[in-house]
């Protein structure tokens, strides 16, 4: 059976309270900056032409070569150009190092007091530097610090060779649990994103890789939104542009090479949305900043997050044949929130698909159907719908005249 449900004639109420609650600037942001000293910012780098992202709201232009903008919560992708072409990921592939690192603490096989020597390869590391000194034992923490905040190559190096023994041999541990976690179309020849033509992610994948560690380490999410980090008496700052221009900003990685350009992958939390921005190719650190700030803006400012159905709401009551109740009630099992544009909320579909009348017993927790979800500018999903009780088959006696019923009546 299908029935097709408009949500104004389902779930007028959450649809409203969800709307009056869309997230757009944190409140004091705008007091916060006009209480800053006054300031000529330059004028933004102007967008060249060239193949616009797609989004459900149509086109959208963006200087970057690749890009993908996701609900951290949903997983609605909001925005993506050659979000699936794999591209020389930099210093954000620094970030598979660090999941790495943090599964590896998170199992016990590694301390953060747990100290690590410095090898001459690590020593003699080029780039972005967290200076260690040869020969030296540095403490598992401040090598996380280091790679993070400072980018420093040589402390990724020191947490390679001190895991794997070997900065190849810890490649193989990136790819393997690379492929554990669900990215398909990245791989890893080194700890630091170094310049390699066979070192290469996806926007889509490092999307996936940020939101894997906000989710799977939260005790340790919380490096990427140090400020600064001083190592060996030189200090460094954090290359993060969102984290002082974007209320909400709290991580992730920036990179660069000559051959990526200019690349970022960030988060913001605002209220109860994070969103997740990669992008790769810009041609500038100021390009870098503008556009991080730019896409982040546009996106809480044309969506919102909708709740459909709460977990144990009932969605719909199904007939029962031969149950010791009539009815089951038809519900989400988990809360059903959407990514959806502000102004096309009212073109959301719902269909719900489920077998009636349902043959008894019916088990609680029992899969008996689905909603489709989709419309236009909405991203299609489907969700499985479980029985909200349970139903005992009726006995032999009492089945008998709801057998003979349902030949006669057709009941």
């Amino acid at each position: 059976m299908t029935r097709f449900v408009m949500p104004s004639a389902v779930s007028r109420r959450n649809l409203l309270l969800a709307g009056a609650g869309g997230v757009g600037l944190l409140p004091g942001a705008a007091t916060a900056q006009r209480a800053a000293p006054p300031q000529r910012r330059p004028a933004p780098a102007a967008v060249p032409s060239g193949s616009p992202a797609q989004t459900p709201l149509g086109p959208f232009d963006t200087i970057a070569r690749q890009a993908i903008l996701v609900d951290a919560d949903t997983g609605a992708v909001l925005l993506e150009k050659n979000a699936d072409e794999r591209m020389p990921p930099s210093s954000m592939s620094k970030l598979m190092t660090a999941y790495v690192v943090f599964d590896q603490l998170k199992q016990g096989r590694l301390q953060l007091t747990q100290e690590m020597p410095v090898s001459e390869r690590a020593w003699r590391m080029g780039g972005s530097k967290m200076f260690v000194q040869l020969g030296s034992m540095i403490p598992v923490e401040a090598l996380i610090r280091g790679m993070i905040v400072q980018s420093g190559n040589d402390a990724c190096v020191v947490l390679a060779e001190g895991i794997a023994g070997s900065e190849q041999q810890f490649a193989e541990l990136l790819n393997t649990t690379a492929r554990r976690i669900g990215l398909n179309n990245s791989t890893f020849r080194n700890s630091t994103g170094w310049p390699d033509p066979e070192h290469r992610m996806t926007a889509r994948d490092l999307s996936i890789l940020a939101r894997r560690i906000i989710t799977d380490f939260p005790e340790y999410y919380r490096y990427y939104n140090e400020r600064s980090f001083t190592w060996n008496g030189i200090s460094q700052d954090n290359r993060n542009p969102l984290l002082a221009r974007v209320a909400g900003a709290d991580g992730l990685k920036t990179g660069h090479t000559e051959e990526a350009g200019y690349g970022l992958t960030g988060s913001v939390r605002r209220g109860d949305r994070r969103l997740v921005l990669v992008f790769n190719g810009v041609p500038s650190m100021r390009a870098r900043s503008e556009e991080s700030e730019r896409l982040m803006e546009w996106a809480f400012r044309e969506f919102e997050n909708v709740v459909l159905f709460r977990a144990s709401e009932t969605i719909e009551e199904v007939p029962v044949w031969l149950g010791d109740r009539a009815s089951v009630p038809l519900v989400g099992g988990r809360d059903v929130v959407l990514s959806l544009p502000r102004v096309w909320r009212n073109r959301l579909q719902v269909k719900l698909r489920y077998e009636a009348p349902l043959p008894a017993p019916v088990a609680r927790g029992q899969e008996i159907g689905h909603m489709e979800v989709g419309g236009q500018g909405v991203p299609a999903m489907t969700v499985p719908l479980i029985a909200g009780a349970d139903v005992a088959r009726l006995g032999l006696l009492p089945r008998i005249p709801a057998v003979i019923g349902r030949w006669v009546f057709g009941a």
